[in-house]
């Protein structure tokens, strides 16, 4: 059975519900979990308020970012910690979150990545792309898709 599971979350309500599905699916199963928040590099990001802010004020930007980060990471350990359920803290700075993902499981020996799917579908699916179709593709760590 799975020992440690790789939790990638991003503070979305869809990422939380994952959280929420990752600690009882630990619970049960005795696991471990690692959550896992992935940034994007900053200096090349060129997405919405965090472009703007980033080319504003650096620092600000910075601060605000690693702010969040801590608190999306913090709210799932206290729910696991709630469970009982040990559980790890990690982040990664890349331009490709799927990549990130699939190394931080590989290098943390987590035995299942669980993660939430977005679901865009149709024109917007195949702009945006999908990182969890990208992990599904391209791990070899089996992949369960909380919805």
């Amino acid at each position: 059975m799975f020992k440690h599971l790789l939790v990638p979350t991003d503070g979305s309500p869809l990422s939380e519900k994952a959280v929420k599905g990752a600690v009882s699916f630990a619970k049960e199963t005795k696991a471990q979990l690692t959550f896992f928040f992935v940034v994007p590099d900053e200096t090349t990001s060129i997405y919405g308020e965090a472009a703007l802010l980033q080319s504003i004020d650096p620092q600000l930007a910075s601060k605000t970012i690693s702010q969040h980060i801590q608190n999306v990471l913090n709210r799932a350990q206290s729910i696991a910690e709630s469970a009982g359920v040990p559980c790890q803290l990690l982040s990664a700075v890349s331009n490709e979150p799927f990549e990130a993902i699939i190394a931080a499981a590989e290098n943390g020996g987590c035995d299942l990545i669980l993660m939430a799917s977005h679901g865009y579908r149709g024109v917007k699916g195949l702009l945006l792309g999908s990182q969890t179709q990208k992990v599904l593709t391209h791990s070899t760590i089996p992949v369960l898709v909380y919805r």
